[in-house]
Formats: structure tokens, C-alpha cells, sequence
């Protein structure tokens, strides 16, 4: 199985269908769907998602959307516990990234090695430059780029 962790910038770009964003998530959702990839991400990411700074939230109607869409099977959600939390203060501490943000990497960081996460999926500029700086093996992170057709 392959693993991408999506950021809840990614979740949300893919749920409004943002137009700079829908384009580059839609092969990631399909191979998901056929049982392809699965999408990791924080528990975290199910009340981030509702409204991230500087952008609309989604509004109370689309509840039962949001939740569908978190139930698939294809979505597997990681708590953030203790040493999630603790490498999340490292990564606030020595790499400047924000608090929120800092919570999805050291997600991916504990959790990558684990399951093999491929890429961290974002549309965060600050992240991607720091696309190969963390972890081992390094966490390559980038906007959602998987190909239409996957190999077998």
C-alpha cells in the first residue's frame, strides 16, 4: 500500500474544490478511492479543516459532507499524542514552523517511517521549502503531484 500525508490545507482545497487547488488533489482522491493510495493525516485535521486563517470556513451545512468524506476508509487519522506533541515543540523550536503545521510534520515524521508515507501533500509554500530538511529518510514534501495513472 502507499502512503500521502495530506495537510489540512490540502483536505480543504479538495472539500471547496478551490480552483488552484481541486485539479492537483483529484488523482490523489481517485487512486484512493480505488483502493490505490490511502491519505494520512491528524485527527487534528478534522476541526483545522473547517477554516484555516485567511480563508473562508465551510459552513455548518456542509457538516455531513465534511464527516462523509473524514469516514472513508482510504483516510487513516493518527492522534497526536505525546511524542507527536514533543516533536512538534523541536520542529516550532529549530525550524520556525507555526504550531499548527509544526503538529501535521511531526505526524508524518512518527508515523512515515511506519508506514512508508511517500510524500507530505500541501499547498503551503513555507513547508515545501523544507521539502527534504527533516526526518530519516528526509520527508519530501510538495503539492499533491501523483500521476493520473499509477504503476503496478
Amino acid at each position: 500500500m502507499r502512503y500521502r500525508y495530506w495537510d489540512s490545507c490540502t483536505f480543504l482545497g479538495w472539500l471547496k474544490q478551490e480552483e488552484d487547488k481541486v485539479d492537483d488533489c483529484r488523482n490523489a482522491v481517485r487512486a484512493a478511492e480505488k483502493g490505490d493510495i490511502k491519505l494520512v493525516t491528524s485527527a487534528f485535521t478534522l476541526t483545522e479543516v473547517l477554516k484555516l486563517k485567511g480563508e473562508e470556513p465551510i459552513p455548518p451545512g456542509d457538516a455531513e459532507k465534511v464527516r462523509g468524506f473524514f469516514a472513508n476508509e482510504y483516510i487513516v487519522l493518527h492522534d497526536v499524542d505525546r511524542s507527536i506533541a514533543e516533536k512538534a515543540q523541536e520542529l516550532v523550536w529549530f525550524h520556525k514552523v507555526k504550531p499548527k503545521d509544526a503538529i501535521h510534520l511531526a505526524t508524518a515524521l512518527t508515523t512515515g517511517p511506519l508506514v512508508g508515507i511517500e510524500q507530505f501533500d500541501t499547498f503551503d509554500n513555507q513547508l515545501i521549502e523544507l521539502s527534504g530538511k527533516l526526518g530519516e529518510p528526509a520527508l519530501k514534501i510538495g503539492r499533491p503531484n501523483l500521476p493520473g495513472t499509477l504503476p503496478v
